[in-house]
C-alpha cells in the first residue's frame, strides 16, 4: 500500500513481472543468489480464555480476535502512521538487502523517476546504445499496465523484466528482487529502474539503488520542481530532457535550472536531447565513471 495516497494493499502482489528474454521457473527463491524475502503464515488454532470469575470460552481463529470498538479520530489516525511507518520500515530493509546483493555482484544501479512522458524510455534506450561498448546494460521496467516500454527496450538487445503494477504507484523493493529472480545478471555491469510515472509516491520508496535520477523534460514547465519538492529533494542526479523542443515550448532554462538547484543543490544537473545527441555524450561520461567508482569501491571493501 502507498503511504501518499493508499493505492493497493499492503503485501499486495503487482499483477505481472515477465520477461521475452530470460525466463525461470524460480520454485526454488533460495537458489541463484537472488534477494529474497520469508512472509509472515498465520495458522488457524484454538485458544481458551480464563477470567478471574473462573469461567472460561474457547474459540477458533486465524491469529486474530474481531472486537467492535468505537476509535475516535486521534487513535484512527494514529493507526494510520504507524501502518505508514511498518510499510516503508520493511521496504527499507528489503532495499538494503537488495542493496548488499548489487554489490556483492559490482552492479550500478540506476532508479529514474519522472511524470509521464517526460522521456524516461528513450533516455534509456540511447544510453544502452551509447554504452553498449563499455558496459552490459540491463533494465526492469515499471507500469500499471502494458508492456510497451519493455518490448521498445527489448530491441536494444538488453536484458528487460517487466513488472506491470496493476494499482500500485510506484515500485517497491520487493518487486524489483522478484524481478532480478528472472533476469540474467551474467555479465551485468549497470542495472537501469524505469520506475512507474509518477512525481509524488515513488519518492518514498527506497529500491536499494545507487543512484536516484530525476527527469524533468521542458514541456513540463519550469515549476515541476516546486510542486513535487520531495521528489526533487530526494534526487541524487537530476535531467532536463527534450531539450530540442526548448524554443517552441517558450521554456524559461535559467528558471528551471535555478528550481532544480534550489531543490536539489548538490545533485549532478544534465540539459539533454535523447533524440538530437545534444547532450548525451556528459550523461554516458558521468555513468561509466560512476559505474567505475563503484567497481573500485567494491574492490576494496571485498
Amino acid at each position: 500500500m502507498c503511504t501518499e495516497c493508499g493505492c493497493g494493499l499492503p503485501g499486495e502482489r503487482p499483477a505481472g513481472i515477465s520477461s521475452e528474454s530470460y525466463h525461470h521457473d524460480h520454485g526454488h527463491p533460495h537458489e541463484h543468489g537472488h534477494p529474497h524475502d520469508h512472509h509472515d503464515h498465520h495458522h488457524d488454532h484454538d485458544h481458551e480464555h480464563h477470567h478471574h470469575d473462573g469461567h472460561s470460552h474457547s474459540h477458533a481463529h486465524g491469529g486474530r480476535h474481531a472486537h467492535s470498538h468505537e476509535h475516535g479520530p486521534a487513535q484512527a489516525h494514529g493507526r494510520t502512521i504507524e501502518l505508514h511507518r511498518a510499510i516503508l520500515d520493511r521496504n527499507n530493509r528489503l532495499a538494503e538487502r537488495n542493496r548488499g546483493f548489487f554489490r556483492a555482484r559490482g552492479l550500478l544501479v540506476l532508479n529514474l523517476l519522472s511524470s509521464p512522458g517526460s522521456g524516461k524510455t528513450t533516455l534509456i534506450s540511447e544510453t544502452i546504445r551509447r554504452l553498449a561498448p563499455q558496459l552490459k546494460t540491463g533494465v526492469i521496467v515499471g507500469d500499471l499496465a502494458t508492456d510497451n516500454d519493455a518490448r521498445r527496450l527489448r530491441e536494444t538487445g538488453a536484458s528487460v523484466v517487466q513488472i506491470t503494477t496493476g494499482t500500485v504507484c510506484h515500485l517497491e523493493a520487493e518487486m524489483v528482487a522478484r524481478a532480478l529472480s528472472q533476469m540474467d545478471l551474467t555479465g551485468l555491469d549497470l542495472l537501469i529502474i524505469e520506475n512507474v510515472g509518477n512525481l509524488v509516491c515513488p519518492a518514498s520508496y527506497d529500491l536499494g539503488e545507487d543512484l536516484r535520477v530525476v527527469l524533468l523534460s521542458v514541456t513540463e514547465g519550469e515549476d515541476k520542481p516546486l510542486k513535487y519538492p520531495p521528489m526533487f529533494q530526494s534526487a541524487g542526479a537530476c535531467v532536463l530532457t527534450k531539450t530540442d523542443l526548448a524554443q517552441a515550448c517558450e521554456f524559461r532554462r535559467e528558471t528551471a535550472l535555478a528550481n532544480l538547484h534550489r531543490l536539489s543543490p548538490a545533485a549532478r544537473v544534465f540539459e539533454l536531447s535523447a533524440k538530437t545527441g545534444h547532450g548525451m555524450d556528459a550523461w554516458c561520461a558521468f555513468i561509466a565513471e560512476r559505474h567505475a567508482s563503484v567497481r573500485q569501491r567494491d574492490l576494496l571493501s571485498s
